[in-house]
């Protein structure tokens, strides 16, 4: 059983440099963009395995979680009862 979403660096870093364009647009967008995001990641504990394998590692444990045209791969360690987010990139279709 899953118990937390954590957050890796990268994806930190990456996210903060992303909410930092879209706030230039907008600073509402921006907080909308990041609480729906927060919320849709908390979810996977419930579903670990409804995103398909990364197209970016060779793990049947790390998952493409595509939101909003962007790609978060994230690693469901069972061992830690988490899920890791281990990035977030702008999402190019294979």
């Amino acid at each position: 059983m899953l118990k937390k979403v954590v957050a890796s660096k990268d994806f930190k870093d990456n996210l903060s440099q992303i909410l930092l364009f879209i706030s230039k647009d907008s600073k509402n967008r921006a907080n909308i963009f990041k609480n729906s995001l927060i919320r849709d990641a908390n979810n996977l504990i419930f579903m670990p395995l409804k995103f398909r394998k990364s197209i970016y590692f060779e793990d049947e444990y790390i998952r493409d979680f595509i939101f909003k045209g962007y790609c978060m791969p994230y690693l469901i360690n069972e061992k830690n009862e988490e899920i890791i987010l281990l990035d977030i990139i702008k999402w190019e279709e294979r």
